[in-house]
């Protein structure tokens, strides 16, 4: 298991050992690094961030400010020359707070804690998260909304396209949308609803799941936009 991370620290110095600690890691991905919080806003609603390793006190914004912006909080790991702010951090629900300088020991003790909260939360979620049921070839399926990438028509049909597998509902694009949570599900075409969780990228014609293409139509970029908080 790999978590995706991002690090905000204003120091270059800082962000650099810090970067260092998360790329050495094996159970890290690190997604991007940033000199202060508004800079990194965009790449956390773009992205499924798993973790973000975070400084208190840097200018514009500090990270307490920052982490109340959040519209979605990924795991927040403090990372700190300040020990005043501890009883603070965990009333955000920090996942932990680390001193600089940071050991390597240390920072592990902390990627394993941030793995071990991960793992609780997916397996939380998988019994007990958001779905639908759907009927396809005679059966009646539970399907979780987390795990739909996209849905296409189809004729008569709409595909519905998982993250293990396709399948086909007797249903119109208008009736099947009703359905699905209007947070993170978006019309971005007649024929294409989309997971906005699943977006990787996007230009004026197209969003990319993986490497499946998906049509935008002209006046449904706008809507992607602001789905995808980005200002």
């Amino acid at each position: 298991m790999k978590l995706n991370c991002v690090v905000i620290e204003d120091s270059s110095l800082q962000r650099i050992v810090i970067t260092k600690l998360v790329n050495n890691h094996p159970n890290l991905k690190l997604i991007g690094d940033f000199s202060n919080p508004i800079e990194a806003k965009s790449c956390i609603t773009a992205n499924a961030i798993d973790v973000v390793l975070l400084d208190i006190e840097m200018p514009v914004i500090n990270g307490f400010d920052f982490i109340d912006s959040l519209k979605v909080r990924p795991q927040i790991i403090f990372v700190t020359a300040k020990a005043e702010y501890a009883l603070k951090a965990f009333d955000y629900d920090a996942t932990d707070y680390l001193q600089k300088p940071v050991s390597q020991d240390r920072f592990n003790i902390s990627v394993k804690r941030a793995l071990e909260i991960h793992q609780l939360k997916r397996e939380h979620f998988e019994e007990e998260g958001e779905h639908i049921f759907i009927k396809s070839n005679l059966k009646k399926l539970k399907i979780f909304t987390n795990k739909i990438k996209w849905i296409e028509a189809y004729g008569d049909y709409v595909k519905v396209v998982t993250e293990e597998d396709t399948h086909l509902v007797l249903s119109t694009m208008k009736s099947f949308e009703k359905d699905l949570p209007s947070e993170r599900f978006i019309r971005v075409h007649k024929s294409y609803i989309i997971n906005i969780e699943k977006v990787e990228r996007f230009n004026s014609k197209f969003a990319e799941i993986g490497p499946t293409k998906i049509p935008l139509s002209r006046n449904k970029k706008e809507g992607l936009i602001k789905a995808l908080y980005i200002d």
